[in-house]
């Protein structure tokens, strides 16, 4: 596809996410990089899109209100509290913005629940939750498709230290709210609650979520049968996605777990909880692509 049938990506935030989203950029057949902006040209992040030949500036979003014609799509790749500032300025220039942050100013998305949604409602902010809301969420709302009343689910996610920087770090607190706020969004429970494990162990482990759900006369087979469909409806754009554990009863409880291997861009392989949302994000872009131009395609290259 030659480049003027892709939209063009910015990118804010030249750490991890940022850095593994510019290289999923790059393979895709919808998008192209036009910018790749942090505030440290001495960074790891920027050295690589340098070598990689992307654009950089170390003026962050400064580097868009110079040049608002750069892009089409902004990755807000920054903290919760940065995307607050940065939303302001870009909504004003009429860009899109896809936020990788807990800041939960747009819209909650999760690609294979409501990806169309968000392109027929025309929002301009898409909000990816978290990593722990992309792995769990589905699961979650695949229960509801099963079961409308839940009276309660909780998610626990086990990363690497490793994959957790500094942005994750600072944004504990929110990554929390954001996650049980969408869970109940998408399933309907009456309440929720998140749970993320920063785990030390060497070698590092891989990316875990296990989800709880309390059910009155939980109907298992059809559970699983929705389950299964939702992880099939996962791997198209998250390849390394696995359900390791079924849905089954304990304890009065129906649960379940996943793992998330990542694809090993840039970032290596345990860190699937980062690759999870940074494939969610490429999928809701490529899209965006697709609606622009038109154009479909069975064969999309996700991350």
């Amino acid at each position: 596809m030659s480049q003027a049938n892709k939209i063009r990506i910015a990118i804010i935030g030249s750490g991890n996410i940022g850095t593994d989203l510019m290289v999923k950029v790059m393979r895709s057949q919808h998008l192209i990089c036009t910018l790749f902006a942090g505030r440290n040209f001495n960074s790891a992040g920027m050295k690589r899109a340098s070598q990689l030949g992307v654009p950089i500036s170390d003026r962050g979003i400064e580097a868009i209100i110079a040049d608002p014609s750069i892009c089409d799509v902004v990755f807000d790749a920054t903290s919760a509290q940065a995307h607050v500032g940065h939303w302001a300025v870009l909504e004003k220039l009429g860009k899109t913005v896809i936020d990788m942050t807990p800041a939960k100013l747009g819209e909650f998305c999760i690609p294979a629940i409501n990806a169309q949604a968000c392109l027929d409602t025309g929002t301009r902010n898409i909000n990816m939750i978290t990593c722990g809301g992309q792995s769990s969420i589905p699961i979650a709302n695949a229960i509801s498709q099963v079961h409308a009343n839940i009276e309660y689910i909780e998610v626990a996610s086990s990363i690497a230290s490793r994959s957790a920087g500094p942005a994750t770090r600072a944004n504990l607190d929110e990554y929390i709210e954001t996650t049980e706020d969408a869970l109940q969004r998408f399933s309907g429970a009456q309440r929720t609650k998140a749970i993320l494990i920063l785990n030390p162990a060497n070698p590092p482990i891989d990316m875990q979520t296990t989800i709880y759900a309390k059910i009155a006369n939980p109907d298992l087979p059809a559970i699983q049968a929705a389950v299964g469909a939702m992880v099939e409806q996962l791997k198209t754009y998250v390849p390394g996605y696995q359900l390791i554990v079924p849905p089954t009863i304990e304890g009065g409880k129906v649960v379940t777990t996943i793992k998330v291997l990542g694809a090993g861009d840039y970032l290596p392989q345990y860190a699937g909880n980062l690759d999870i949302i940074n494939c969610a994000a490429i999928a809701m872009a490529e899209m965006i692509a697709v609606a622009k131009f038109g154009k479909h395609t069975k064969e999309r290259k996700h991350g």
